[in-house]
């Protein structure tokens, strides 16, 4: 399974392809997913973007049966061009169980290095049943409302208000699901937000894709009001069921004894 557009530096791949398979023979893991994150997967890189690359992994049945647990995180050497670490699957699902958004976004990532996509597919078929799509939204309008708040003087900080604010906008239009697209051209594509919202945020996007540092300024007011309305929407949502958590964690733990054992 591999999905890497035209638009990465074919020299940079190789090195995380390279970074990759290190990590797997020097700690004696198998990668089951490597996808791309940040900017670049969410659907509004600049020129400079870093690559944010992310994994997930198994360990041998052993490895999991020691009286001291080894790291569920294995890092590489971080610098200006590679942000590379992945975390053990058996992390990633006690994540899901507790509604933690990131791990699907990984599964949802348009940009995959390589992995199983049996293994993708089962962790999403998983997320679709257990998530608890209360503690998503509640995930969500956390971030947007940090960023909102605070958008850092620039019109880069905008946009990590802008697509926690257009998940939101598709949980909302899609009240019978948990899973959301990743990228922000998909969320408002799939949520068909007013025209003028869609085309402001494609012509944003277009110009941060050709601006090294974008500065400062305000942002267009009409994307302004889309994140503030659906900041407030979900803000105000009327009160919801939450999940049986031990019941996802069960359904997570026969998961993943069937992916561990023989």
């Amino acid at each position: 399974m591999r999905a890497i557009p035209d638009s990465l530096d074919p020299a940079v791949v190789a090195d995380i392809d390279r970074r990759l398979e290190d990590v797997a023979a020097v700690h004696g893991v198998t990668v089951t997913l490597a996808i791309e994150s940040g900017s670049r997967a969410w659907g509004f890189p600049s020129p400079d973007s870093d690559y944010d690359a992310r994994f997930l992994f198994l360990r041998p049945v052993e490895d999991y049966l020691r009286l001291t647990p080894l790291r569920d995180v294995v890092e590489t050497p971080l610098d200006a061009v590679f942000d590379v670490n992945g975390w053990d699957v058996r992390k990633a699902l006690g994540l899901l169980v507790r509604g933690n958004a990131t791990v699907v976004e990984w599964l949802r990532s348009p940009i995959v290095y390589g992995g199983d996509p049996a293994f993708r597919d089962g962790m999403l078929e998983l997320a679709g049943r257990i998530l608890d799509r209360e503690r998503v939204i509640d995930h969500y309008l956390h971030i947007g409302l940090r960023h909102a708040a605070d958008p850092g003087g620039k019109l880069k900080r905008f946009f990590y208000a802008l697509r926690p604010a257009a998940t939101l906008r598709w949980l909302r239009v899609h009240p019978d699901r948990a899973v959301a697209p990743m990228d922000l051209p998909t969320l408002l594509a799939e949520s068909e937000p007013e025209a003028d919202v869609a085309v402001a945020a494609a012509e944003l996007i277009a110009v941060k894709a050709v601006t090294r540092e974008l500065g400062g300024g305000e942002p267009p007011a009409v994307l302004r009001r889309f994140v503030q309305d659906e900041l407030a929407a979900a803000a105000e949502r009327g009160a919801a069921g939450r999940s049986d958590l031990a019941a996802a964690a069960a359904e997570a733990d026969a998961y993943f004894r069937a992916l561990v054992l023989p």
